[in-house]
């Protein structure tokens, strides 16, 4: 597995298919958490200490994937995490899933920025901002509905 910025590269296996050979399709979710959290670590920013350093925590509020072809076992696939949204108070960060340059899945996952103590929301802090608007625009326009 490499990381780039704002990429992910991985091979998939056994582990990450079902029985006849062809990707799961919950196991997009765990590249996309760990595709997330590693560019938000190559910036400086970890989700888990967000509280401390930007006085907000970020809830997930939402979350969605199109399927458009199949991976299998041993392709090797990049993710590519993209900014589709950035609000007052949430944002959501986008996925996109490639072999060799043909998208195979797109996803996405929305955050909402709240108070600590409370919950309630709270804007985006400035830091979170300007980190998220350093990711790419995405590559490919894909209906997740």
């Amino acid at each position: 597995m490499t990381t780039t910025k704002t990429s992910l590269d991985f091979q998939l296996s056994y582990g990450d298919c079902d029985a006849v050979g062809i990707a799961y399709f919950a196991i997009y979710y765990r590249w996309m958490e760990r595709a997330y959290t590693s560019w938000l670590f190559s910036q400086g920013l970890r989700s888990g200490e967000m509280q401390s350093e930007l006085g907000i925590v970020t809830v997930g509020i939402s979350s969605g994937a199109r399927y458009v072809s199949t991976a299998q076992v041993f392709d090797h696939l990049t993710c590519q995490v993209v900014l589709d949204r950035s609000g007052e108070s949430s944002y959501r960060v986008g996925y996109e899933f490639t072999r060799d340059g043909e998208l195979i899945t797109r996803g996405q996952m929305s955050y909402a920025c709240r108070d600590a103590s409370d919950f309630s929301k709270v804007q985006l802090p400035d830091r979170l901002r300007e980190t998220l608007n350093r990711l790419p625009a995405p590559s490919f326009d894909v209906d997740l509905v």
